[in-house]
């Protein structure tokens, strides 16, 4: 695996934002250099929350034809990190060392397992390290 980041899905979310145009364009950014350079993957964790955000917590009515579609083209080329043993235990490992919630932890894990040096996430603390991984909130 070659990527260097690791998206959380707020990133995706703010793909959608009608509200923010400055985070809007940013997101899309960061998931246009994931896609067109192959630099930034997700886990299936990821689509998970987004799609369920999407669907279930945002005022918007978003097509089922329009998010299959984003998923089709964008997400799902995207994933590389899937559930496993491992996976639970370095989340579990992570929640008690960091004390973060334990999806947070998941989302941590899951960077750390593909190899990137950078996670982009603007509900992590901005510039902790946990091991080889930077946490970065694109947004500030």
């Amino acid at each position: 695996m070659n990527a260097e980041f690791f998206l959380d899905s707020n990133i995706l979310l703010y793909c959608f934002d009608k509200t923010d145009p400055r985070k809007k364009s940013i997101a899309k950014m960061l998931v246009d250099q994931a896609t067109t350079e192959g630099t930034g993957v997700i886990s299936y964790q990821v689509c998970q929350e987004f799609c369920n955000v999407l669907l279930h917590k945002t005022n918007d009515d978003i097509p089922i034809p329009k998010l299959t579609a984003y998923l089709d083209a964008v997400v799902f080329q995207l994933i590389r990190i899937h559930p496993s043993a491992q996976l639970f235990r370095e989340a579990l490992r992570i929640h008690w060392e960091t004390q973060y919630r334990y999806y947070d932890s998941l989302i941590v894990a899951a960077a750390l397992e593909a190899g990137v040096s950078i996670l982009y996430s603007e509900d992590l603390q901005h510039d902790r390290r946990i091991g080889i991984l930077r946490i970065v909130n694109p947004f500030l």
